[in-house]
């Protein structure tokens, strides 16, 4: 059986400065190489958290994390220094949520590029350059030899995004993180910018975790969907299963909040209540509160994640729907 490019697991994220906040508990999952996977969740659900710890980004002083992280063999949480520089780029990149404060606004967009290839693959500032200058016309932006002398503020928000997308992929990495990379967009450019990434993602054959709200977004562009609630992964499997068959109560939620064809015209089925404080998490299932099958084990005793078929699941009720939604 292949080794996963990545593996994780059971991965804990504990904030532990003034307010301590437990923003990941037991997650695990693995990633093929090749193969996309969509984080699904509400705001604050540990999605965007699950990418920072991925490429080691939160602060270590006020951050404790345990558990494994796994990527193209190494082991994420114990690498330091120079190894860690290398892995961040090289290995695993990054499409940040706003491009716009990911870029340092005092330098040109090809400087950036041009110092990250050169910090990575020990090029000459020349065949850098060249490197850059090809990278931007491949994420498809017109007049790349103008784009790369100018600033970020000077590009449009959609022209930004797809700079971003060429520093992050400039350095041919493995893994690509892409945290929320449309959610500034219109919603032509947010189209663009998917079948771009999905593009390059074939033609280049490397892995990405992708985190969005929107359920389209998932369906266009992931082969699996891991759905995160409380920092934790409720519901996992292929992307046709969870989406047309989905177990969990707040998986249904989430897509019986979501317009499409069948509901056009319709009331919305939002999910009530709110989620959890993960400063103060309660005792048993996270979900318990807003979810209209809950029992008092669900009140008491935190749910195992297990395997039901084509799925991972979180559930001590899990509910089948008579129909797809």
């Amino acid at each position: 059986m292949t080794k996963p490019l990545v593996s994780v697991q059971n991965l804990t994220v504990e904030f532990t400065g003034n307010r301590k906040a437990k923003a990941l508990n037991q997650v695990s999952f693995d990633l093929a190489q090749g193969k996309v996977l969509g984080l699904l969740g509400e705001s604050g659900s540990g999605k965007s958290v699950t990418l920072r710890t991925l490429l080691r980004l939160h602060p270590e002083r006020t951050t404790r994390m345990g558990g494994v992280i796994e990527v193209a063999g190494q082991d994420v949480l114990s690498l330091q220094g120079r190894a860690l520089d290398q892995y961040r780029g090289g290995v695993a990149s990054m499409v940040f949520q706003e491009p716009g404060l990911a870029f340092d606004p005092v330098y040109t967009i090809g400087q950036q590029m041009v110092e990250a290839i050169r910090a990575h693959d020990g090029v000459d500032h020349r065949t850098a350059q060249q490197q850059a200058l090809h990278m931007l016309e491949r994420v498809q932006i017109p007049q790349a030899r103008r784009r790369f002398d100018a600033y970020p503020h000077e590009l449009s928000g959609g022209m930004r995004q797809r700079a971003m997308i060429a520093l992050a992929l400039v350095c041919k990495p493995q893994l690509l993180l892409a945290d929320e990379p449309t959610t500034a967009l219109d919603a032509t450019v947010q189209i663009q910018i998917l079948l771009l990434l999905r593009e390059l993602q074939k033609e280049t054959g490397m892995s990405v975790i992708f985190v969005t709200h929107d359920i389209g977004a998932a369906v266009e562009v992931a082969d699996r969907i891991a759905v995160m609630y409380a920092g934790r992964i409720v519901e996992m499997g292929d992307v046709a299963h969870v989406v047309n068959q989905p177990l969990h109560p707040y998986t249904q939620g989430l897509l019986a909040s979501t317009v499409n064809a069948e509901n056009r015209g319709k009331p919305l089925l939002a999910v009530p209540g709110s989620p959890p404080d993960l400063s103060n998490l309660p005792r048993g299932c996270s979900f318990a509160s807003r979810c209209a099958y809950a029992t008092s084990q669900c009140q008491t005793e935190v749910p195992p994640t297990v395997a039901t078929g084509a799925s991972a699941l979180a559930c001590w009720h899990p509910v089948s729907l008579p129909q797809a939604i």
